[in-house]
């Protein structure tokens, strides 16, 4: 009896841990889409009113929608980082 007592609690843990895993990997996986439009549209967007304010071709606007596109990345790299640190740490 004394050995069951123990095995239940270790489950339960492994079980508490395994879905709010699960749900902020979900969490993540549907915010880094969301992360890397809302930067190119900025981006792309401040660079077509300053195409507009200072009547210049489109230039600005790929430019600016090029580095959105950049800073996007960068973000979506530095929160996969950050989640797979959190997840070695709990897991070692």
């Amino acid at each position: 009896m004394p050995t069951e007592n123990p095995s239940p609690p270790d489950s339960e843990k492994q079980g508490s841990q395994g879905p709010q895993g699960s749900l902020r990997s979900l969490g993540l996986a549907m915010s880094l889409p969301f992360t890397l439009i809302v930067s190119v549209v900025l981006g792309g967007g401040a660079g077509y009113l300053l195409d507009r304010w200072l009547h210049t071709t489109p230039i600005l606007s790929l430019i600016l929608g090029v580095l959105g596109f950049a800073a996007g990345l960068w973000d979506i790299l530095r929160q996969l980082a950050k989640e797979e640190r959190r997840e070695s740490g709990n897991g070692g």
